[in-house]
């Protein structure tokens, strides 16, 4: 008996998808740089990672709302389709950037994430899973706050205490029976411990970030002072040519003051602050004034760092944050970021903010190719 030779089968190539600009990112930074490239007329394409457009805001905890009034929450070309004065919810801002996806035809290729992006010669080739694509111009479209940060001595603790980090917790359910520490006393952090104080004890711990000194949700608040902070001092007065912004700049990554849930509401609410939480004794937190704490469940509401690791190209300073003008790569040419902190004003990575750059970049995309274009025709 003969035994034929078997082939293994190789998995199939795929064959590289060729646009002018490939947009990385389909959140707020992604849809407003494909609102203002459509308006150009450039093709191009948005790849996003999430299953659904809005995911990425669908996916944080249940009560989440926004701190910027509705007048505030639109992107460019349509308005933020609620009451002036009104807070969104999170699953309305998810499907308000469904909505603007859809309303401007805006090419979204959602479950693609982007795994490799280099480039050979003057071409980007994008890789996203068993997709290619190859483009003159790549668009980085997303926040700085991409990878969750965590204590190293987190591991230390004993595994019969549930840990999970603030991007992973929706609501009380989730958490075991029992006491429930919240490691980092910031915005999220004190919003958690003030819900999750209506069932559990809760410590929260962390250094003091302050608050500041009106209340956002006042007909003032929401009318006046709101149009101050978001398009005045976020938006034109702290940006990268005004002496204001270098203090506004070193602190872009630190903790705001708390905005809404303050320390008299948690106190009110039975909320206990401690200091911040430094390492792991006999498998229980311990705290920087070396008290241990008995708890079932810890937040660790401690932030989140770039990830950019993917981006096999030398276009980042040795922080990790890339070395960029304007959204411009510096020495990476037709590489772009959008979405980032303070990219070029206080307001670049908020919702009411980001058109200005991506209408920038856009702008810069759009007379290169028409300039290429045309060298073509001499």
């Amino acid at each position: 008996m003969t035994i034929a030779a078997v082939t293994p089968k190789l998995p199939a190539i795929t064959q590289p998808q060729r646009f002018p600009v490939v947009v990385i990112g389909g959140g707020q930074a992604g849809l407003s740089v494909g609102y203002h490239l459509a308006k150009r007329g450039v093709r191009f394409v948005i790849l996003d990672s999430h299953a659904r457009i809005g995911d990425a805001w669908r996916t944080r905890w249940d009560s989440l709302r926004l701190f910027s009034p509705s007048q505030f929450d639109g992107l460019d070309g349509m308005p933020f389709p609620a009451p002036a004065g009104s807070f969104p919810t999170k699953d309305q801002m998810a499907d308000y950037l469904e909505a603007y996806a859809k309303r401007f035809h805006l090419p979204v290729r959602t479950n693609s994430r982007v795994d490799s992006l280099t480039r050979i010669g003057e071409r980007f080739l994008i890789s996203a899973g068993d997709q290619r694509f190859e483009a003159d111009n790549v668009i980085v479209a997303m926040a700085n706050y991409q990878q969750p940060r965590t204590p190293t001595f987190a591991r230390d603790l004993d595994p019969a205490i549930q840990q999970m980090h603030s991007r992973d917790y929706r609501n009380p359910a989730q958490l075991r029976e029992g006491d429930v520490l919240i490691a980092g006393a910031g915005n999220s952090g004190a919003e958690i411990a003030s819900e999750l104080a209506h069932t559990r004890k809760v410590w929260l711990a962390g250094r003091d970030v302050g608050a500041v000194p009106f209340d956002l949700q006042s007909f003032v608040g929401r009318h006046i002072i709101s149009r101050v902070l978001f398009r005045g001092v976020f938006h034109r007065l702290l940006t990268q040519t005004s002496p204001l912004a270098a203090k506004a700049r070193t602190n872009a990554h630190t903790a705001t003051p708390l905005i809404r849930v303050k320390g008299p509401h948690l106190e009110a609410a039975g909320v206990v602050r401690t200091p911040r939480v430094l390492g792991a004794r006999d498998g229980k937190p311990i705290l920087e004034d070396g008290r241990t704490l008995d708890v079932a469940n810890i937040i660790w509401s401690t932030g989140f760092e770039p990830n950019f690791s993917w981006i096999n190209l030398p276009a980042f300073d040795t922080s990790g944050g890339p070395k960029q003008k304007r959204g411009a790569a510096i020495g990476q040419e037709g590489l772009y970021f959008v979405g980032l902190a303070f990219l070029y004003a206080a307001s670049s990575s908020m919702i009411h903010g980001v058109g200005r750059d991506a209408a920038y970049v856009a702008r810069r995309i759009s007379e290169k190719l028409s300039a290429g274009a045309l060298s073509h025709l001499v």
